[in-house]
């Protein structure tokens, strides 16, 4: 294995979330679920989003939990009252036990400090949708978004099998170079879906599909990018003035990609990683 390899090898290591992480957030989620379904009659309830599709990054950050409201329980009316009262009503529940807890533009979010290692939770109420999927809140419209995360895990992990285990690995590494960068990008949901796009198997080394992605993803930042799963908004919701700046940081990030594989090319692999390490940072240690 090469000095390049190894660094790379390194980096899937880093963005791994470890077992101590895992496990505290096993214990977490599961005690927000049993919270909520104390007060409201539920017919399902289960975890979703990047920590779902394993393709989350640490430090851990909005692990996402769909709690789906009972439409014949008590609950059932929220539903006539928009998304703004059902958001309410779900704060409501969550801030006699949790301290740090406000409404966000789709969910509740439960934060733990700056110090803990699992740094929030976003729970999700959603109903289900009479053509299957679920509607979730949006206050920024007032109104409820169609979608099934359910699909969006099943279609990375049969992306991940197409691509011998590599595809989930490549995900995090997108977002870990998008985080080092200031995050051009928002949010990390459509860096995965530019992602299922842009990446084509048979998956080759990992420098060269960075490459291509980020080749790519300088003009396809600009396109909308549909929900994967058929049934929400565009998911590419920057405006035209973020779009043009996130082009221009990953031209730039191109530039050092390209120059890192030159490098490589010519025997000089030190060189290569210390290239490498400007688009990673800390999270790609030296071999």
């Amino acid at each position: 294995m090469g000095y390049v390899d190894d660094a790379f090898v390194k980096l899937k290591s880093t963005l791994e979330i470890g077992k101590t992480e895992r496990e505290f957030a096993a214990r977490q989620h599961n005690q927000i679920r049993d919270h909520v379904r104390a007060s409201w009659t539920l017919k399902e309830d289960f975890l979703t989003g990047s920590y779902r599709r394993e393709t989350k990054t640490k430090k851990l950050k909005d692990v996402d939990i769909f709690v789906v409201i009972d439409g014949e329980g008590p609950q059932s009316s929220l539903r006539q009252l928009g998304p703004a009262a059902v958001l309410e009503d779900l704060a409501a529940v969550l801030r006699p036990k949790y301290s740090d807890v406000y409404v966000d533009d789709m969910a509740c979010v439960i934060g733990f400090g700056r110090d803990d290692e699992i740094m929030s939770f976003e729970i999700v109420p959603a109903f289900d949708r009479i053509d299957g999927g679920y509607e979730i809140p949006d206050t920024r419209t007032g109104d409820w978004i169609s979608t099934d995360p359910r699909i969006h895990h099943e279609m990375t992990t049969a992306k991940n099998v197409l691509c011998d285990g590599k595809f989930v690995p490549f995900v995090k590494m997108i977002k870990g170079l998008n985080r080092h960068l200031d995050e051009p990008v928002k949010t990390s949901f459509l860096l995965e879906v530019m992602a299922q796009g842009i990446v084509i198997e048979p998956f080759g080394e990992y420098p060269d599909e960075i490459r291509w992605f980020l080749a790519t993803a300088v003009e396809q930042i600009h396109e909308p990018w549909p929900d994967p799963a058929g049934l929400g908004p565009d998911v590419n919701t920057l405006s035209k003035l973020q779009r043009d700046v996130a082009s221009m940081a990953l031209t730039a990030a191109l530039d050092v990609a390209e120059k890192a594989i030159e490098l490589t090319a010519d025997g000089h692999e030190r060189d290569a990683v210390e290239k490498w390490r400007e688009l990673f940072g800390w999270r790609m240690p030296r071999p």
